[in-house]
């Protein structure tokens, strides 16, 4: 049976009622174009270098490339992509480009009108030598009650295939939460759909490519003379909320409307 046989025929995690949102909801991804101008994207990418060279001058391990067999198979060990969670504690360039008005009409649009932030992560993957990431779900890393959790990739520079673009497999979000999809582990699932197959979403400076914590999605090295730039921005809905005993960061900032599930405890921690 093919990975695509196994698909419902109907999304049953929440999604709004909107020309974007009926979109997503079909294909488990949506890409939006020119959401921050050249102007906008010059200044966001001149923090967005100062946060690399911090964090290459921090010596902290920085390198986020996975292990395990399907990197063993991409030929990845001598590959790197540097990382870290949060550059809205970096920058209030980036803070400031969280409520972008342009970004929030896209966020809203696919979740309503209640929008917040699990956190964020800057990838850099260095020319030539960029680490791939192999075809996995994200839901497992950070469940939430409504599965309403998305990603939304802001790209900094020109995102190619050849330079390790996001590929998904349109449609993938109806299998629904799949066991052992993370891509750090042998997967049945996954190997029916290798992520040479998968469709590449190439996008341009300024563009936002939004996709489902349950699409498959992965990316291959960076094989290019171009650093490929750019940052996740992971939210849910303001009436959902994180699995209890998940540890992952949760910032919980509220982008658009209110957090209906908000606590005084839960304010007071960031798990």
């Amino acid at each position: 049976m093919s990975v695509m046989s196994m698909i419902a025929p109907h999304f049953s995690a929440p999604v709004a009622d909107s020309d974007i949102g009926r979109k997503f909801a079909e294909d488990g991804y949506y890409i939006a174009k020119g959401v921050f101008s050249p102007a906008e994207v010059a200044e966001l990418e001149q923090d967005f270098d100062r946060i690399v060279a911090q964090l290459l001058a921090s010596g902290e391990n920085v390198n986020a490339r996975w292990t395990g067999p399907e990197m063993d198979r991409l030929g990845a060990q001598a590959t790197a992509v540097v990382h870290t969670h949060n550059v809205q504690r970096y920058s209030a360039r980036w803070l400031r480009a969280l409520l972008a008005p342009r970004l929030l009409e896209h966020l809203t649009a696919i979740l309503g009108p209640d929008v917040v932030l699990h956190h964020t992560k800057l990838f850099q993957k260095p020319s030539e030598t960029g680490a791939p990431f192999p075809m996995h779900q994200d839901w497992s890393y950070f469940p939430t009650e409504r599965d309403s959790m998305l990603a939304g990739i802001i790209h900094v520079s020109e995102a190619t295939d050849q330079m390790g673009c996001l590929r998904v497999v349109p449609g993938s979000h109806r299998l629904g939460r799949v066991q052992g999809t993370s891509g750090q582990t042998e997967s049945e699932l996954l190997a029916r759909y290798p992520l040479a197959e998968a469709v590449p979403l190439e996008a341009e400076p300024g563009d936002v490519v939004f996709f489902h914590s349950f699409t498959l999605h992965g990316s291959m090295p960076n094989r290019s003379s171009r650093v490929r730039k750019t940052v996740l921005v992971q939210v849910y809905a303001g009436d959902d909320k994180v699995e209890d005993g998940n540890l992952h960061p949760d910032e919980r900032l509220v982008l658009a409307g209110w957090n209906h599930r908000a606590t005084r405890s839960r304010a007071d921690t960031l798990k």
